[in-house]
């Protein structure tokens, strides 16, 4: 048994936000910084810190469902719920550039924010890029082969020049022009020119002021992450901060210092499915305790293109702030949990949690391992288990019907590397608060 340190969680959002950068060889490093930390610049006191932790619970099975859909589809869209995502990263658009705040999705592919003129834009904080003003901007021609992308349905304007309109699940959407650009994330770090980005003309549905569009760090031939590959090698990691600290920040980094290595460091392969935009790695089991539950899911909750015993059964994603699992698979973790913990079991009243207990001190919870593909990860009591309310913890992994996600309450206080050249993500047991440089 190991003791759960009563965790408070302040926040219920994390955002990527630029607020300083330290230059590396051959890459760059970037704050990540607790949306809701008084270092935060979108700190927000007008919800409680349970009103805000419920929110972003509840996108975690939101987004999932998006997820879901696209699993079954050829085309790829945008899964995220727009202005509603974990993390926003501040970069800079154009010649010279202009700085555009966007929710930071690793999710999603393309890069958009709002333009100039508008047809219909939401508002927001920030100056409306105007890429009359940008020297580098220019717009896709429909007979261009980088018009035709997986990402959205594209047309052509009165112009001749690629249009995209984006849909999403909750009926929000995106409408504008695809065009190259020069992307920059700091004064100390090299500009990536002719970088595929949307012009967004025409945006509506549930994006708030707080940011300028969406920055897609997925998988995809289109993505930011894909589109700069050259330069940082195909590398990138993260090191999440505890929630609850909130005047601490966590770092991403891009580029060949962006690989974790040394003592302790396991990895797993990524696994190449459709749609590519999803980073999937095969999990294999989770022991509570010395009991190991190998992976399973109900045949019934399968799809005719779904193979979630084989590899790739589990998407590894830092916008879903819960993990879920197969309902059957996440049956027996349960059932073995409750048996080694004395406390008073409660039902989740914003009916979200599926396992919560009734505690306002420390409680011993079992050790939780995740068993990857070649690589074991014994979490910590605060990656399994988060307290929701004063006098209530819950178990921070859900049942699922369909799409299983390893989310960023598991990964905290690790250091995530993804090297899309080796196709493997490795893994290093960190303390975040004080990894200044990955």
């Amino acid at each position: 048994m190991a003791a759960f340190s009563s965790v408070i969680l302040h926040c219920s959002f994390l955002f990527i936000c630029l607020s300083s950068i330290i230059a590396v060889v051959l890459g760059f490093t970037v704050d990540l910084i607790h949306r809701d930390s008084i270092l935060s610049p979108l700190h927000n006191s007008t919800k409680t810190h349970w009103e805000l932790l419920n929110d972003a619970l509840r996108r975690s099975t939101t987004r999932a469902s998006h997820f879901e859909v696209l699993a079954s589809r050829a085309m790829v869209q945008s899964p995220v719920i727009p202005a509603k995502g974990e993390y926003l990263m501040n970069i800079s658009l154009g010649s010279p550039p202009i700085t555009m705040l966007g929710i930071a999705d690793t999710g999603s592919d393309l890069t958009w924010t709002q333009c100039k003129p508008c047809v219909q834009c939401y508002k927001q904080r920030l100056p409306i890029f105007d890429p009359k003003k940008s020297s580098s901007f220019k717009p896709i021609p429909c007979g261009s082969p980088r018009c035709y992308t997986d990402l959205a349905t594209r047309t052509c304007n009165s112009n001749s020049d690629c249009s995209y309109y984006y849909s999403y699940g909750d009926q929000s959407y995106t409408n504008g022009v695809l065009a190259s650009e020069t992307v920059t994330f700091g004064s100390h770090t090299p500009s990536f020119p002719e970088v595929l980005v949307g012009c967004g003309h025409e945006n509506g549905g549930t994006f708030t002021e707080l940011g300028s569009g969406i920055i897609g760090l997925g998988g995809g031939a289109f993505s930011l992450v894909t589109q700069i590959k050259p330069t940082i090698g195909g590398k990138f990691s993260y090191c999440l901060v505890p929630f609850f600290k909130t005047d601490l920040v966590g770092k991403i980094s891009f580029g060949p210092e962006a690989l974790v290595s040394g003592s302790g460091v396991v990895s797993t392969p990524l696994v190449t499915k459709d749609p590519s935009t999803f980073y999937y790695l095969t999990l294999e089991s989770i022991a509570v305790g010395n009991v190991n539950f190998e992976y399973k899911t109900s045949v019934s909750s399968m799809t005719k293109n779904s193979k979630y015993t084989e590899e790739g059964n589990i998407i590894i994603d830092s916008g879903t702030t819960l993990t879920l699992l197969p309902e059957e698979f996440y049956q027996d973790i349960e059932a073995e949990l409750r048996k080694n913990i004395k406390a008073e079991s409660v039902e989740d009243p914003e009916g979200v949690m599926s396992l919560c207990y009734k505690s306002d001190e420390d409680m011993d919870v079992p050790v939780v391992k995740v068993r990857f593909a070649g690589a074991e990860l014994e979490l910590k009591p605060s990656n399994t288990f988060v307290r929701v309310q004063e006098d209530m913890v819950c178990f921070a992994m859900i049942p699922a019907s369909e799409v299983a996600i390893f989310g960023n309450l598991a990964q905290m206080d690790f250091l995530v590397g993804f090297d899309l050249e080796e196709g493997k993500v490795s893994f290093k047991a960190a303390n975040c608060s004080h990894h200044i440089q990955l």
